[in-house]
Formats: C-alpha cells, structure tokens, sequence
C-alpha cells in the first residue's frame, strides 16, 4: 500500500513538473478545449435522454382505444400507454405526459355528437397542460369506427370539436382565476379557436380498430417516435 502511495506520489510530481514547463497561453486553450469538450458531451448526453418513444393513448370510454392499442401494427419501437378515458382515472395522464411524444386522441366518430361536449372538455383539459404546451407535444385526433356507414367524417368532427372549444374558451374565461384549473388558455384573443392555433400541432385522422385500417395512426407514430 506504501508503494502504490509513494509512486502515486512521484506521478503527481512529474505531472506538475511537466505542467509548469508548458507555456500559460497553450495551457490555457489546453484546458478550453477540454471544458469546451466536456461541455459538449453532457449536453449531447442530455438531449439523448430527453427522447421518447412513448406514444401516450386516451379518449373518452368507448371510444375504442383497446382495439386500437392491440392493432397498432408493424411500426417503430414504441411504448403505447392506454390511458383510462373514465373521468376519475384520468390523474393518470400526468404520469406519462412528462415523457411523451406525442397524444393520440380517440374520438368515436359513430357516437360523436351525444359526447360532444364530454369530447372537447376533455380535449381541451389536455390542450392546455403546461407539460404539453411548454414541450409542443404533437396530438393526433383519432377518429374510430369510421368504417361505419353512419360514422362521421375527420372534417365534420374538427369543426364540431373547434366550435366546442371554442365556446368552452369563452364560458372559461369569465370564470375567476383561481377557479380555473387549466394552466394554460387556447387560442388566440379576438379570433375564433382554430387547431391550428395551438403552440403544438394538433393534426386529425380516421382510423378503424375492428378493420385494421390504422395507418394514418401507424404514420403519426413513425414521424414522431425516434428510431
């Protein structure tokens, strides 16, 4: 133990030795370059942290998450989480929203217009969760059962679900600050609510779980879960 001790020693010295003997101004860029080396290498480090391959599921129940979630094809590695649409479940969410990469939103597109209003709530609740704003997480609007003949279509389900937000954005807004539980408005004042004015990008889509027609849903997951 001595030895290795006195040997150690005699190392440090000879470091030292041939420090002082190396001029200040290459010593110093010496030492830049490898703060700056450093530096660069936990940032990268970080970054790769901060991706995900959870794609987060959820919807009113009904809506047809489950079949969705066991037909979700051949894509990327992903970890789908199916979120319970119940209304006393749904705390659940921020457990997995910190590390999402995206939502999908299921909408039953044959039952549509009866839960309207329990549709946008619920929508808007997530719209406007700082971990989604401030993290510009991507939501994909699922509209299921579309095979249906009496189903509706993607582009009658966004307007519908706009002109909701749109009046919840009003009722809300009268409503005293500390009485409001979304951290977050939608919109923007003086103009009438429209996805596109999300700080995330909110995009709609139709799918069938019963069929297995899920490749706008399979096209969401692959543009934005990393390989």
């Amino acid at each position: 133990m001595e030895q290795w001790s006195h040997e150690a020693k005699q190392w440090l010295q000879r470091g030292i030795e041939y420090a002082q003997q190396i001029p200040p101004n290459q010593l110093y860029a010496a030492a830049a370059v490898l703060l700056i080396t450093t530096l660069l290498l936990v940032i990268v480090r970080l970054f790769k942290r901060t991706k995900s391959n959870t794609i987060m599921l959820t919807g009113l129940t009904g809506s047809g998450k489950t079949v969705l979630f066991y037909q979700k094809g051949k894509t990327k590695p992903v970890h789908l989480v199916d979120v319970p649409g119940h209304s006393r479940l749904r705390p659940k969410l921020d457990e997995f929203l910190p590390q999402a990469a995206g939502i999908v939103f299921v909408v039953d597109a044959l039952e549509f217009l009866p839960n309207l209003r329990a549709v946008s709530e619920y929508l808007y609740d997530i719209l406007t969760k700082a971990s989604v704003v401030k993290r510009k997480v991507p939501v994909l609007i699922c509209c299921n059962k579309t095979d249906k003949v009496t189903a509706h279509t993607k582009d009658f389900i966004r307007k519908q679900l706009e002109k909701e937000i749109e009046k919840l954005r009003a009722s809300r807004s009268g409503i005293s600050e500390a009485d409001v539980a979304n951290e977050f408005t939608l919109g923007v004042h003086g103009e009438v609510f429209s996805f596109s004015h999300c700080s995330n990008k909110v995009s709609i889509a139709e799918s069938s779980g019963l069929t297995g027609d899920i490749s706008q849903l399979e096209q969401f997951i692959r543009e934005h879960v990393e390989p």
